[in-house]
């Protein structure tokens, strides 16, 4: 079992920033390729982000790629994503997500993630 715990979320401005952190528990946490997904009110939850297990490679939606920025730090177990010059659409409950994966590549779909965090709420402001 994998725990993950994320945290930062809340009220930004457009056009600032916001620094979404995601702690994990249990598990050999450099295991795990890790992912960023967010959920809006009525739509389904989308993949945003993620970084494979040594950090060397990440993937980005497209309507992120430029702003966001997904990293991770192995020795503290934690996964993050840098939020720059949000959108107002960019307003939603984020997830981190762990996917039980050691060849190096990441994935964007939903299904190939194990365990999920219970989000955290990004607001953003026009």
């Amino acid at each position: 079992q994998v725990q993950l715990v994320e945290s930062g979320g809340g009220l930004v401005q457009a056009g600032g920033s916001l620094r979404l952190s995601c702690a994990a528990s249990g598990r050999t946490f450099s295991n795990y390729a890790m992912g960023w997904f967010r959920q809006a009110p009525g739509k389904e939850r989308e993949f945003v982000a993620a970084i494979n297990w040594s950090g060397g490679r990440t993937s980005y939606a497209v309507s992120v790629e430029g702003r966001f920025t997904i990293s991770r730090d192995n020795a503290k177990n934690t996964v993050y994503l840098q939020m720059n010059s949000p959108k107002t659409e960019d307003t939603a409950v984020y997830y981190c997500a762990a996917d039980w994966l050691k060849t190096g590549a990441v994935r964007s779909s939903r299904s190939s993630y194990d365990y999920w965090g219970q989000g955290t709420q990004v607001t953003v402001s026009s």
